[in-house]
């Protein structure tokens, strides 16, 4: 990926989850400790002041670095999740990045499974997982020949539905999960900021194309 390019992405995903911060609070007030928008703004605001610094390395290296730098940055259980997800992606990008779609749904499959061993949890918990885990078998299941457009707008679809599904589960995992019943009929906040990454990166993939 070129420079400019990450520079991009970096700039669209800060944005993104800063113009939702304040919704991401109110779904996390209700189900958690109501701070996932503020942490999540802190986390990927120290991630663009680092732009210019993560644009000069090879993208694995990039990933790798702004996955840490989520985990010093932010708050809470998602540091360390979003953190590991990005981690884990960068480790298993291959030289010169993904080639094709395949390579882009392993590197998001090795990533999802980080998030499960860090959070030591599965799709079905009302997590961060319900949408990712869903997203990865779309992205897995695509057929080699895929274009880029149909892909884009399976991964915003999939996303979509998936973020609408938390909204009838359970909570099993987290703060959330100490209510127990009465955390049916929110959104979850982590797959909502799931949801909101994976359409910034939708929307730079589509304008770049």
């Amino acid at each position: 990926m070129a420079p400019d390019d990450l520079r991009d992405l970096i700039a669209r995903s800060a944005a993104t989850i800063a113009a939702h911060e304040e919704e991401l609070t109110s779904l996390d007030r209700a189900i958690g400790d109501g701070d996932h928008g503020a942490n999540m703004k802190r986390g990927f605001s120290a991630v663009a002041e680092q732009a210019d610094a993560l644009a000069g390395l090879p993208l694995g290296e990039a990933l790798q670095k702004a996955g840490m730098t989520l985990i010093m940055k932010v708050g809470g259980a998602s540091g360390p999740l979003y953190g590991s997800l990005l981690m884990a992606m960068g480790k298993a990008l291959p030289d010169g990045g993904p080639a094709d779609l395949a390579g882009v749904a392993a590197m998001l499959a090795a990533g999802v499974e980080a998030v499960k061993a860090r959070g030591k949890s599965d799709a079905g918990a009302k997590t961060m997982l319900d949408v990712l885990v869903p997203l990865a078998r779309a992205l897995q299941s695509a057929d080699a020949g895929t274009a880029a457009a149909a892909a884009i707008a399976t991964a915003r679809r999939t996303a979509d539905e998936a973020l609408a599904a938390t909204r009838d589960m359970k909570a099993t995992k987290g703060r959330a999960s100490f209510l127990g019943e009465r955390s049916i009929g929110h959104l979850d906040p982590g797959a909502r900021s799931s949801a909101l990454l994976v359409h910034a990166a939708c929307d730079f993939l589509e304008d770049r194309s």
